[in-house]
């Protein structure tokens, strides 16, 4: 493993939990192995890697920028990482409010939804 994929790799289980990750590695094939290395390296090994912003920042980023591109297959599992990144509901609260302004009331408005529904499994989860 290179430097990168390995710093990433521990980014990685320390963003989205060790059970996800272990999910991911499990399922991963010949099709996605290079894809998964891909984004091991370059999104956790070297974007979240930076120290020029907190992870809490990036949490608040990663989520608005899903919401408006409307990628929100993502924003449940990045809604779940904020309980290790630091970024509070307020916080994403504010970054759907940027998003429903910049990127539009629909996007904002289903991300909110998924925000939600996330949040309360898990409350559900907790012990």
């Amino acid at each position: 493993m290179n430097d990168r994929l390995e710093k990433g790799m521990a980014i990685r289980r320390s963003v989205l939990g060790d059970a996800h990750v272990d999910r991911a590695e499990a399922d991963k094939t010949e099709i996605d192995a290079a894809f998964q290395n891909l984004i091991t390296q370059s999104a956790w090994g070297t974007v979240w890697a930076s120290d020029a912003i907190s992870r809490r920042e990036r949490s608040m980023i990663t989520l608005a920028l899903l919401a408006a591109t409307g990628n929100f297959e993502e924003i449940p599992m990045h809604i779940r990482a904020t309980a290790r990144t630091g970024a509070s509901q307020q916080d994403i609260v504010e970054a759907f409010q940027h998003v429903a302004i910049y990127a539009g009331v629909p996007a904002a408005n289903h991300a909110l939804k998924l925000a939600k529904r996330t949040y309360a499994e898990m409350a559900a989860e907790a012990p």
